[in-house]
């Protein structure tokens, strides 16, 4: 292989393996904000200025991420209360 072939590769295997150890939070987190500044700095490009865009953009994007984590944690939830309620029911009838 030869040296940007492996960088290439170096350079899309590092980021995949770091969120290997990071909780569910820290990878909505993360997904957000980076999808965010990469939003915001295509906007910020066309505007005039790529890195206000992308600051803007990675804030908005974090804020995005923790909300959809929220979400999904109380959907969990609510899921595990629905199921303790049927197990509680289902052995008290029988």
């Amino acid at each position: 292989m030869k040296p940007t072939q492996i960088l290439r590769v170096a350079v899309v295997a590092l980021p995949l393996a770091a969120c290997a150890d990071m909780s569910p939070t820290q990878q909505r987190a993360l997904t957000g904000t980076t999808g965010g500044a990469a939003g915001g700095a295509l906007i910020g490009a066309i505007a005039g200025n790529a890195g206000m865009g992308a600051a803007i953009g990675a804030g908005a994007g974090l804020a995005g991420g923790l909300l959809y984590d929220y979400h999904k944690r109380t959907e969990a939830s609510a899921y595990q209360r629905g199921v303790q309620q049927g197990s509680t029911q289902r052995s008290g009838t029988q």
